[in-house]
C-alpha cells in the first residue's frame, strides 16, 4: 500500500529524512493538506529527541543530556524552524518598514536580533528540559513537538500570507486548513501528550497555555508589523509555543 502522499509532504518538508520519490507535481495547495500530519511528524522527531534524553542521562549530567536532546531535534529538522525563528526577529527588530522587514525576513544572513532569539530560544528549552526527570523530559519533548505543529495551522486559516507569493521560499498556493484536517491534527497532538497528562497533568495545562500565548502574540507582532504571515513567521510560532511548553512543565515539576 502506497503511504499518503501528504504524510510524505509533511514529512520532507519538517525533516531531513528520506522519503520514496515521487514523478508526480505537488499539487498547489500542499501544504495546507499536509498539515493535517505536521503534529504526527512532531511525535517522530520529539521521540527521537526523547531517546537521545534518556540515553544521554545515563552518561552525563542532565545539562549534557538536555544539550545533546535539543541538538538531535535540530540535526533532524536541519533547524528548519529556528531559521524562522532568526529570521522573524531580525526582520521584525531591524526593519522600519513593512517592505524593509519583508527584505530582511528574506536575506540568509543573520543579524543580532536573529542570533539573541536564536541563543536564548535554545538556551531555555536546554534549561528547562536539564531540571525535568529524564523520563518526564521525554515525554515532555514528544507532546511539545507535536503540540507546537498544531499552531501554524490556525495561524494560516486566521491570517493572510504577507508579501509577493511569488517570492516564498516555499511554492505553495494560499488554502485554508480544511476543519477536518484540523480536528485530525489536534487528536494526533492529544494523542501525543496523553503520557505527559499521565506524569505532570498540571504541566501540560500550563505549558499548553504558555505555549499558547507566546504563539498568539507572536502572531498579533506579526499582524501589526507586516499585516500577516509568512513562512518563517510560522516557524517561529512554532518555536515559542514549544519554548513556551517546555517552560510551563518545569515551572510546574520545580
Amino acid at each position: 500500500m502506497r503511504p499518503d502522499p501528504h504524510l510524505l509532504n509533511a514529512i520532507r518538508f519538517l525533516t531531513v529524512l528520506p522519503t520514496p520519490h515521487s514523478d508526480e507535481a505537488p499539487a498547489p495547495d500542499w501544504l495546507a493538506r499536509a498539515m493535517k500530519y505536521f503534529p504526527l511528524v512532531g511525535i517522530g522527531i520529539g521521540a527521537v529527541s526523547a531517546c537521545v534524553l534518556v540515553a544521554a542521562n545515563m552518561v552525563w549530567s542532565p545539562t549534557i543530556a538536555a544539550i545533546l536532546a535539543v541538538t538531535a531535534s535540530i540535526l533532524l529538522t536541519s533547524a528548519f524552524h529556528e531559521d524562522g525563528l532568526a529570521d522573524t526577529f531580525d526582520a521584525f527588530g531591524g526593519g522600519w518598514t513593512v517592505e524593509k522587514r519583508l527584505e530582511i525576513m528574506k536575506d540568509s544572513r543573520i543579524g543580532t536580533y536573529g542570533a539573541l532569539a536564536l541563543g536564548l530560544g535554545t538556551t531555555l528549552r536546554i534549561a528547562a528540559l536539564a531540571t525535568l526527570t529524564p523520563w518526564i523530559g521525554a515525554a515532555a519533548l514528544i507532546a511539545a513537538h507535536a503540540a507546537a505543529r498544531v499552531m501554524p495551522a490556525f495561524v494560516m486559516n486566521r491570517m493572510s500570507h504577507s508579501g509577493d507569493p511569488a517570492s516564498m521560499k516555499v511554492s505553495y498556493v494560499q488554502s485554508p486548513v480544511r476543519r477536518t484536517e484540523i480536528t485530525f491534527a489536534l487528536i494526533t497532538a492529544a494523542l501525543a501528550v496523553l503520557p505527559l497528562m499521565l506524569l505532570a497533568p498540571r504541566g501540560v495545562v500550563i505549558g499548553l497555555l504558555l505555549g499558547a500565548a507566546l504563539g498568539a502574540l507572536l502572531a498579533r507582532w506579526a499582524k501589526r508589523l507586516i499585516g500577516g504571515y509568512t513562512g518563517d513567521v510560522l516557524g517561529a510560532i512554532e518555536q515559542l509555543f514549544e519554548i513556551g511548553f517546555l517552560l510551563g512543565v518545569a515551572a510546574i515539576i520545580r
